[in-house]
C-alpha cells in the first residue's frame, strides 16, 4: 500500500468511529487521531525508505534469530551479565540478572516518549506519584507481599517461651504493622482522584498518570525452592482515566486505537503490534495490546473498564465528594484503566529491531551483519566517536571537544575514543552496529588539517565526510525530524 493510500484509509476509518460521537467527547477527537494517523503514515514511508535503502532480511520465527538476540544483548551491555544465559521465560517474568546500562538508556528513552505522547501534550492530564508500599493490615484473601524485618521476625521465630497461639498472634501483628508493596499504579491514582478534581473545577474526563515499579509474584522458578514464591518487578506506565459512564465506551476505544498506533509509530514492522479482548476473573471484558515474539503474542499493555467500583472502595462512606460534571449533571465516574509494561515493550522493540543484513567487508553471501535497528528516538546512543590514524593525543583532543559539544545539546554520545584495544574499521562498525549506535564519527588526521571528519550511518552505511562544525546541527535536525515521524 502507497504512504497516500494508507494515509487516506486511516483518515477515513477515524471519521467513521468518531461520526457517532456526542460533542463532548468528539470535539477535538477527530482531529488529533487524524494527526496521528498523518503521524502513521510518515512512518510507513520512513519504513519503507529503510527498506529500500538497505537489503534488509527478516530474522526468521527461529530460534536463530531469538537466541542471536539474546546473545547480543547480554554482550552489548542491554542485559547485566554474561551467565546463566538469558531464557525468555526469565526476561517476561522480570527474574533476570537486570539491564546493563544501554538497557536502562532504552527504557528511560522508551518512558520520554510514553510520558510526552500522555502527558506532556495532553490537555487534563495530570502527573502524580505514590509509594512503592502502603500501610494497612492484611485483608482476608490479600496475598500482597509485605515489608517486613528480618530481625523483627528472626527475633520471634528463635524465642522458644512462645507458645503456638503467641507465635501466630506476634506474626499477625508483625504483618499487620507492616506496609504491603503495589502490584499495580492503579491505587495510587485513585488516592489523588477527590484532591485533583479542584484543577480540573470537578469537570470530567480527566486522568492521572504514573511511571514506577511494581512487584508481583513469580512461582515455579528454578532458583526457588518448590512452594516458595519469589518477587520479581517490573516498571510500569498507568493512565487513569476519568470519565462518566455516558461516555466511558467511546473513550476506551479512542485509547485502544492511541496506545496502538503509539507502540506501532517506533516499529520497524508495525504489524507485529496488534490488539485484542480480554476478560479477568470477576468477567469485566477489556482490551490487550501484543506484541507478536518469535514464540507467539505477549500482552504489553492492558485496558479496562472498571466501573465506578474501585473509586467506591477507595472513599468508603461519602459518595458525593466523589462526584464529577458531565454537563449539567454530578455523576460519579467510570475509571479507565491503561496499563503498560515497559520492561516488556522493551524486550518488544528489541525484537523487533534485530535485522540480518548482507556483510559489505565480506564476499562470502551467507555472512550477515547482525544489526539493532532502533528508533532513532528509542536508540540508547545517537553517535560513537572513534578516531583513526593520526597524533593520537591531538585526535583525541578534537574528540574530547566534540563530546562536551554534543551532550551540552542533549545528544548521547559513546567515547570510542577512550578504548585501549585497536580494532578494525568492520569491527567498529560490527560492534556500534550491534548497539543500536546511529551515527559513526570517525576523526582522522585529515582533521587536524582541514576540519573534514568521516561520517558512518547505521541505517545505510553509506560514509560521507563532513566537516567537523556541521555535525552537531546535523545529529540535532536528525533526531527532531524522527520525533515527527
Amino acid at each position: 500500500m502507497s504512504y497516500s493510500a494508507a494515509l487516506w484509509v486511516c483518515q477515513k476509518t477515524c471519521r467513521c468511529l468518531f461520526a457517532g460521537l456526542g460533542s463532548r467527547v468528539g470535539e477535538g477527537l477527530l482531529e488529533r487521531v487524524t494527526e496521528r494517523s498523518h503521524s502513521f503514515g510518515r512512518q510507513l514511508r520512513w519504513d519503507s525508505e529503510l527498506r529500500r535503502g538497505n537489503e534488509l532480511r527478516e530474522v526468521p520465527e527461529s530460534g536463530e534469530g531469538s537466541e542471536a538476540l539474546l546473545e547480543i544483548c547480554q554482550r552489548r551491555h542491554f542485559f547485566r551479565g554474561t551467565q546463566p544465559q538469558l531464557s525468555r521465560e526469565s526476561l517476561l517474568s522480570g527474574c533476570h540478572p537486570g539491564f546493563g546500562p544501554l538497557g536502562i538508556e532504552l527504557r528511560k528513552n522508551l518512558a520520554t516518549e510514553w510520558w510526552s505522547s500522555v502527558v506532556v501534550f495532553r490537555e487534563q492530564v495530570f502527573p502524580v506519584h505514590a509509594l512503592h508500599h502502603a500501610p494497612g493490615p492484611p485483608l482476608p484473601g490479600d496475598g500482597a507481599f509485605r515489608l517486613v524485618s528480618a530481625e523483627s521476625l528472626r527475633e520471634i521465630l528463635q524465642d522458644k517461651e512462645l507458645s503456638k497461639e503467641q507465635l501466630v498472634a506476634f506474626l499477625e501483628n508483625l504483618l499487620g504493622t507492616s506496609g504491603k508493596l503495589r502490584e499495580s499504579l492503579l491505587h495510587g491514582a485513585l488516592e489523588h482522584y477527590v484532591s485533583c478534581l479542584d484543577l480540573v473545577n470537578k469537570r470530567l474526563p480527566y486522568g492521572l498518570a504514573q511511571i514506577g515499579t511494581c512487584f508481583h509474584p513469580v512461582a515455579n522458578t528454578k532458583q526457588t525452592p518448590s512452594g516458595v514464591t519469589r518477587i520479581s518487578e517490573k516498571t510500569e506506565a498507568s493512565l487513569v482515566w476519568f470519565t462518566s459512564a455516558r461516555t466511558a465506551s467511546q473513550w476506551l476505544d479512542f485509547w485502544l486505537r492511541h496506545r496502538l498506533l503509539w507502540w506501532r509509530k517506533f516499529a520497524v514492522s508495525p504489524s507485529n503490534f496488534s490488539s485484542g479482548e480480554c476478560q479477568d476473573e470477576e468477567g469485566r471484558k477489556g482490551n490487550q495490546i501484543y506484541y507478536s515474539f518469535p514464540w507467539g503474542k505477549e500482552p504489553i499493555e492492558t485496558l479496562w473498564n472498571l466501573g465506578d467500583r474501585e473509586l467506591l472502595l477507595t472513599y468508603p462512606g461519602n459518595a458525593s465528594k466523589l462526584h464529577g460534571r458531565d454537563g449539567r449533571k454530578n455523576v460519579i465516574p467510570c475509571v479507565l484503566s491503561i496499563n503498560g509494561d515497559l520492561d516488556r515493550g522493551m524486550l518488544a522493540y528489541l525484537y523487533d529491531s534485530l535485522q540480518l543484513t548482507e556483510n559489505s567487508f565480506t564476499r562470502k553471501k551467507h555472512l550477515h551483519r547482525k544489526v539493532l535497528k532502533l528508533h532513532p528516538c528509542l536508540a540508547p546512543v545517537k553517535v560513537a566517536l572513534d578516531v583513526g590514524k593520526g597524533p593520537a593525543v591531538e585526535l583525541r583532543q578534537v574528540c574530547q571537544g566534540l563530546f562536551k559539544e554534543l551532550l551540552e545539546n542533549g545528544i548521547a554520545v559513546w567515547p570510542g575514543y577512550l578504548e585501549t584495544v585497536h580494532s578494525s574499521l568492520e569491527q567498529l562498525y560490527s560492534k556500534y552496529d550491534e548497539m543500536s549506535i546511529l551515527f559513526t564519527v570517525l576523526v582522522t588526521e585529515a582533521t587536524l588539517e582541514n576540519g573534514l571528519i568521516h561520517l558512518r550511518s547505521r541505517d545505510t552505511t553509506m560514509k560521507e565526510m563532513m566537516h567537523l562544525s556541521k555535525v552537531k546541527d546535523f545529529l540535532t535536525k536528525y533526531i527532531s525530524s524522527a520525533k515527527n515521524i
